[in-house]
């Protein structure tokens, strides 16, 4: 089991590389055709792009954690249901997926600019996590009721993303793999809660992957929004 970019990180990769010139249009499309958004993608980006946006971010808001949103209410109560957007904040522009007959659709609405995380702090907190988490999770015997938690926390160097598109730092493109593992093991620690016997122990596993699973959103934020990347 292992988890894949979301379809809104997909995007804002994608449509950076285009805004900035790295990727030609047709690889961008190509990258983006199991997705829809009204008008098609190379409309809205010419659209974005005339309304100076040079890049686009990711976010992943959860419950008490609005995580790369900056508003305004209605964009940030869409991407809260839909637990992702991607934030074209020079145009003014978000976008939330949808599931519409089966098909993942953007919907456009506007949106302000937010605050990320900068990608070398999400990478050192995903690090830190990471090691903190293991830690409790052995101590709550990980490898007697979920041995696959342990098989992934054994093999967090074992690539799990294809290549990024061209012009995404190598950094980024490292640190989604890694946050991508990461939410890996708290999805198979959380499924089913793991037999436990007690809520006690639930609250308590919980309480363990807690920290995993902020620094690894973090992590994706990061990775896919330009405005975390460093200059050049």
């Amino acid at each position: 089991m292992t988890s894949a970019l979301p379809d809104a990180g997909l995007v804002a990769w994608w449509s950076t590389a285009w805004l900035r010139g790295d990727a030609v249009t047709d690889l961008v499309l190509d990258a983006l055709a199991h997705l829809d958004v009204a008008g098609g993608w190379l409309d809205l980006l010419v659209d974005v792009r005339r309304a100076g946006a040079t890049g686009a971010g990711l976010a992943l808001p959860a419950e008490g954690d609005p995580l790369g949103l900056g508003g305004p209410p209605a964009f940030n109560a869409l991407a809260m249901e839909s637990r992702s957007a991607v934030v074209l904040a020079e145009a003014g522009t978000g976008l939330v997926p949808e599931d519409l007959d089966g098909r993942v659709t953007f919907r456009r609405v506007a949106a302000r600019p937010r605050q990320v995380p900068d990608l070398g702090e999400a990478d050192r907190g995903l690090r830190l996590a990471l090691t903190t988490t293991a830690d409790a999770l052995a101590d709550l015997d990980v490898a007697r009721w979920r041995p696959e938690v342990a098989d992934e926390l054994m093999d967090l160097r074992r690539p799990t993303l294809a290549a990024p598109p061209p012009g995404i730092p190598a950094l980024a493109g490292s640190l989604a793999a890694r946050a991508l593992r990461a939410v890996t093991i708290v999805d198979l620690a959380l499924l089913d809660d793991g037999a436990t016997v007690s809520a006690y122990e639930t609250e308590t596993r919980r309480a363990a992957l807690r920290p995993l699973d902020q620094a690894a959103r973090r992590g994706l934020v990061a990775a896919c929004s330009p405005e975390a990347w460093p200059p050049g």
